[in-house]
């Protein structure tokens, strides 16, 4: 690693006329400046975090703040998180990654400090506790997310409610007239997670409007709960020919366990869901999915927070139609 009095030694000056040359906190000739830049660049020398920080009172830094609560799927968080830290090198930043969950103190405590210079936030509720503290931050926030009062705050996600919807009017289309919401686990619903309500309200929104008989089911994270919904939604609703799922971890072990139960799929059953493409592709029968684009959901995170670290007018809202790809899950439903 090249160092600071490599970059002096180079340059024929002293480390300390280099972190002038750098910082611009002392005026020195414009040719030990050349000479100092021509160091760096032969070189290939960059200042650590704490340099950078201590000369321009910004780290390069964001945060990701994404407590790893009961019921998330840590792969799809992977997935976000992949794509928040390619696009922030893309602008020259790290990314710091928050998984703790502290509430207001553990924000508080990385805002207070010169440790990041903005913070992303994910698995937004719809009542978050830590809304009214990231108003008052002077670090710009941006949430993945959409919580039930957004105003002051930056938020993108995907439009969930409009997904669900999708995801009903396709089968509706199909001429289904029984179906059912494999939804997230109980913790998920208890915490009043936004995504997962707002999934909710569309189904449900969609099956009545659509004269649908309908019914929600909560899943835990395990292919023995995928077996016990199965086996519970066919007891409740005996006619069922569709379903929905919003829960990554259990779509193959719910359409596996329905097949197992004696439904060919989609012959009997059509299944769609609310998840990311590969995941959907990867079933032994490739599901019908509305797309979570997670990729493009870090992007607008961190292009809508170095937006706000420039001054430039970002929208306070900025929500993803969903986009339904059919595969082989789904079928008009037999007479």
């Amino acid at each position: 690693m090249v160092k600071i009095t490599d970059v002096a030694r180079r340059a024929g000056v002293s480390p300390s006329t280099v972190s002038y040359a750098l910082s611009g906190k002392r005026p020195i000739s414009e040719e030990t400046r050349r000479r100092v830049e021509e160091a760096v660049r032969e070189l290939g020398y960059r200042p650590h975090a704490g340099a950078r920080a201590l000369a321009s009172s910004k780290s390069n830094v964001l945060a990701l703040v994404v407590p790893l609560r009961a019921g998330i799927h840590v792969p799809v968080v992977m997935q976000f998180a992949v794509s928040v830290v390619t696009t922030a090198r893309r602008y020259d930043h790290d990314v710091l990654l928050l998984t703790q969950e502290e509430g207001d103190d553990g924000l508080r405590r990385v805002a207070d400090t010169a440790l990041v210079d903005a913070l992303i936030v994910m698995d937004v509720q719809l009542d978050d506790p830590r809304l009214p503290l990231l108003r008052s931050l002077e670090r710009p926030s941006v949430l993945i997310g959409f919580p039930a009062e957004p105003a002051g705050l930056t938020c993108v996600d995907l439009d969930f409610r409009a997904a669900a919807e999708a995801c009903v009017d396709h089968l509706a289309r199909l001429g289904h007239r029984v179906v059912a919401l494999v939804g997230s686990p109980p913790e998920v619903y208890v915490r009043r997670t936004a995504f997962a309500q707002r999934v909710v309200q569309g189904f449900t929104a969609a099956a009545d409007r659509a004269g649908m008989s309908s019914r929600v089911h909560p899943c835990e994270v395990a292919p023995a709960a995928a077996r016990r919904v199965a086996e519970q939604l066919l007891r409740a609703q005996p006619a069922l020919t569709g379903v929905v799922v919003h829960n990554e971890a259990v779509l193959e072990p719910l359409v596996e366990a329905f097949e197992q139960l004696g439904l060919r799929v989609p012959g009997d059953l059509s299944v769609t869901a609310i998840c990311p493409d590969d995941l959907a592709e990867s079933v032994r029968v490739p599901v019908t999915s509305v797309a979570l684009p997670t990729a493009e959901l870090g992007t607008r995170a961190v292009e809508l927070l170095v937006g706000k670290l420039a001054g430039t007018p970002v929208p306070g809202a900025t929500s993803l139609r969903p986009r339904l790809t059919v595969r082989a899950s789904t079928a008009p439903r037999t007479p």
